[in-house]
């Protein structure tokens, strides 16, 4: 995909943006960004035409100026750009009325009542059932000497646990699976797949919801369902476009988290015995910070969901007109040498690290709680029963989904010493 070229011929050119090599290893490309063209106009694979914000500054500023909105009403999208933004299918699935697609005032109200439901007590009381999940999905492969550690892990162990937590059936639970692979499989191809995926999904959800109104349990969708403030209540709509949401956003982050992390790590020999080391000694600090370095050092999200200009605005010294997209490039910010001392070095204990992985201002991550303790368990049971866990094949082989916001490998090929069934 072409950019701009550089204005000064004595400087290199720019590099090109969205293609194979590029979703192999962004970094170099944005770390140019960042230093000749911090807030830069790309033509996206879609064709659409969005501002590229690249540095910490900027990024985080632009996270949270509310004269970005996050309503694709906003967008002043020519005929050909209709549709390709935001997720396929959402809107003729009337799920649009959801935390990533609106402003205050309405965005405060829906937060506010989801908050009442997806408390932090409700996220740490998932803690055992998080863990069990983990050791089921392990024993599946253990015995084996080898696994795909994405499609046998990673993936698996976030949609099952986001659908017990949102009180989906088990006998259910594999449509669910099928949906989520369909949006990760074309997450960087054709919409229609991921299109009728949401739309199958919506309507389940729909027929949940009725259920759970006459019967309700101890679960999120239930709690979705009786939150209220100040006699206001989510409307059905809402509580569908909530349930999907969570479910959508709340799965793929943490394939990449854990996909990602594993695979950082694997390429950190000593970082990944440190914490081996420090996990075998019953300690937790460097779990901790270790979950938040992988998040900074090659996150699961690589841009922030759309943003639009609601008028003219600058940006980095850049002018933005009204109408425009926007996208906050995380991954170029959480890598950016003014705000992160040797950012492109894994360092499990970095101490200074409020870096932007799920986001920053009003519309920060609302599942981040869960995709931490997701993560912090996941990683730290695999490196405890797999100890000698290693990648199998070349690096080079690997591939990673060419999708637009997240960032995650389509496989992970390891090997480890089988374990006795």
């Amino acid at each position: 995909m072409s950019t701009t070229p550089a204005e000064n011929p004595a400087e290199p050119p720019a590099p090109e943006l969205f293609t194979w090599e590029f979703a192999t290893d962004p970094y170099p490309a944005y770390a140019w960004l960042r230093e000749h063209a911090p807030v830069h106009r790309a033509k996206l694979p879609s064709g659409v035409e969005a501002w590229l914000v690249t540095r910490y500054a900027d990024a985080r500023q632009a996270l949270a100026d509310q004269r970005l909105s996050k309503n694709p009403a906003h967008h002043d999208e020519p005929a050909h750009a209709k549709g390709k933004t935001g997720i396929p299918g959402e809107r003729k699935a009337e799920l649009m009325t959801h935390l990533l697609n609106i402003d205050p005032p309405d965005h405060t109200r829906l937060r506010r009542l989801v908050s009442k439901a997806f408390t932090p007590r409700r996220v740490a009381e998932f803690a055992p059932r998080v863990q069990e999940l983990t050791d089921q999905l392990i024993d599946s492969f253990a015995a084996k000497g080898t696994a795909d550690l994405i499609h046998e892990f990673a993936f698996p162990l976030p949609i099952y646990a986001i659908c017990d937590l949102l009180g989906v059936p088990r006998e259910d639970q594999d449509d669910f699976r099928d949906w989520a692979g369909m949006m990760i499989r074309h997450g960087g191809g054709p919409r229609g797949g991921v299109a009728r995926s949401v739309k199958k999904m919506r309507g389940y959800l729909a027929e949940l919801i009725h259920r759970k109104r006459l019967d309700p349990g101890d679960d999120l969708i239930s709690g979705l369902i009786k939150a209220s403030d100040h006699g206001e209540h989510l409307t059905e709509n809402e509580a569908a476009a909530m349930a999907f949401i969570l479910l959508f956003a709340g799965f793929e982050t943490t394939v990449n988290l854990v996909g990602n992390g594993v695979y950082a790590l694997l390429r950190n020999p000593d970082q990944r015995e440190r914490l081996q080391t420090s996990i075998a000694a019953g300690e937790r600090d460097l779990l901790e910070t270790g979950v938040e370095e992988l998040l900074r050092f090659d996150g699961p999200v690589e841009m922030a969901t759309w943003r639009y200009a609601m008028e003219p605005l600058t940006i980095g010294g850049q002018e933005i007109p009204a109408g425009d997209p926007v996208l906050v490039v995380l991954a170029a910010a959480d890598r950016d040498p003014a705000r992160f001392e040797e950012p492109d070095t894994l360092d499990l204990s970095r101490r200074d690290n409020q870096h932007l992985g799920y986001g920053h201002g009003i519309h920060y991550c609302i599942g981040a709680p869960l995709a931490r303790l997701e993560g912090q368990i996941a990683l730290a049971t695999l490196l405890t029963r797999l100890p000698d866990l290693r990648l199998a094949g070349d690096p080079a082989d690997l591939r990673w989904r060419g999708g637009l916001i997240m960032r995650g490998l389509r496989t992970l090929p390891v090997d480890f010493t089988p374990l006795a069934s």
